[in-house]
C-alpha cells in the first residue's frame, strides 16, 4: 500500500483555507449591488390577476425574517380562484440574516404537512423551476404551497444548496443578496392537489418573468 505523500495531505486543508481567506475578504469588501427596484412596486395587476389585498406582515414575523424588502398579496383571477405570493428579498445575508425554511414555520401556524416533495414547474414560455411542493391541511382546510429560493438569475429548491450558492457568490461576485418566493393557494371542496398546482403554475407564468427586475441578477 502506498503512504500518501505529505503535499497530498495537506491539500485539502490548503485548499479549506484559502476558501476561508477568500470568504473573509469579500466579507471586508463593501457588497455593490446592481440597481433594482423595490418590491413595493411590484405590480397589482398580474395577466388576469388582480390584487385584492396587501397583507401587512406584523413586528414579530419582521423581527424573525430580519432586514429586507417584503411582500404578501392575494392575487385573485376572473373565476374567484386566488393565489397568495410571498417575495423576501435580502440585500445582506452577512450577518446570519439568511433565509428562512418555510418549513420550520408552518408547523407553528398550526398548519399540518400532508404531502411534501420536490417539483419541476413546466411555466409557459418554457421557463422550468425546481421548486418545493407541499400539500398542507388544518383541520378541513388544504391548500397547495410551493416556494423557491432565487438568485443572481438562479432558482434552487434545495435550502442547502442555496447556502452553498450564497457562499460561492460571497467569494466570486462579493454578493450575498437573496430572495425567498413563495406561493400558496386554497384548495376547494373535493378539488385535487393537481388542480391547485395547476393554478399556481398559471399564476407563477405571469410573475417569474417580472422577478429580475426586484430580484437583481
Amino acid at each position: 500500500m502506498t503512504r500518501a505523500t505529505p503535499w497530498t495531505r495537506f491539500l485539502p486543508l490548503a485548499t479549506v483555507m484559502a476558501l476561508t481567506v477568500l470568504f473573509l475578504d469579500a466579507r471586508s469588501r463593501p457588497e455593490q449591488l446592481p440597481p433594482h427596484e423595490g418590491l413595493d412596486s411590484f405590480p397589482l395587476e398580474v395577466g388576469k390577476w388582480r390584487d385584492i389585498k396587501d397583507i401587512e406582515l406584523d413586528s414579530e414575523t419582521r423581527a424573525i425574517l430580519g432586514p429586507g424588502e417584503f411582500i404578501e398579496r392575494l392575487y385573485q383571477a376572473p373565476e374567484d380562484s386566488y393565489v397568495d405570493l410571498f417575495i423576501a428579498y435580502f440585500p445582506s445575508q452577512r450577518s446570519n440574516d439568511t433565509i428562512h425554511d418555510p418549513a420550520h414555520c408552518l408547523p407553528g401556524s398550526g398548519w399540518i404537512p400532508v404531502v411534501s416533495k420536490r417539483t419541476s414547474l413546466n411555466l409557459a414560455g418554457g421557463a422550468r423551476i425546481t421548486a418545493n411542493q407541499w400539500v398542507i391541511a388544518r383541520g378541513a382546510d388544504r391548500q397547495i404551497v410551493v416556494y423557491w429560493y432565487q438568485s443572481h438569475n438562479r432558482t434552487e429548491a434545495s435550502a442547502y444548496l442555496a447556502r452553498f450558492y450564497l457562499v460561492e457568490d460571497a467569494i466570486r461576485l462579493n454578493r450575498t443578496d437573496g430572495a425567498l418566493v413563495r406561493l400558496i393557494t386554497p384548495l376547494g371542496d373535493g378539488e385535487s392537489p393537481d388542480s391547485g398546482v395547476q393554478r399556481i403554475i398559471a399564476f407563477a407564468s405571469q410573475v417569474v418573468p417580472l422577478l429580475g427586475n426586484y430580484i437583481p441578477r
